[in-house]
């Protein structure tokens, strides 16, 4: 189920979505009953996430709308939506490895 809800917001969202930036959902978790859900996403550039969010956090009724017309399901989660943290430091830890990576390289090749 995570995995559909995932999808259907990415689906949402990339349809949706205005032409400054560019929304991607990472994950989507659900309760065991079904009741709440909660879309993560993330933003590109990362100067517009708070607008992001807040664009998110307006269309969550349509949202419901469309996974309603899509999915079928009996009943519906309230849903939540926010930034991914976890990806956003991810991506952070990549690009201060891939810095160091390319100090180091210029390090050994000063010393030959």
């Amino acid at each position: 189920m995570r995995a559909f809800l995932r999808s259907i917001a990415a689906d949402f969202f990339t349809r949706e979505a205005g032409k400054n930036s560019l929304m991607t959902v990472t994950d989507a978790t659900i309760s065991p009953d079904f009741k709440r859900g909660t879309i993560y996403f993330t933003c590109f550039p990362t100067s517009e996430q708070d607008k992001a969010l807040d664009f998110a956090k307006r269309k969550r009724t349509e949202l419901r709308e469309y996974i309603k017309d899509h999915a079928h399901l009996k009943n519906l989660p309230v849903l939540e939506v926010k930034i991914d943290e976890g990806e956003r430091n991810r991506q952070r830890i990549d690009e201060l490895g891939q810095a160091a990576g390319a100090t180091s390289e210029e390090e050994v090749s000063l010393e030959k």
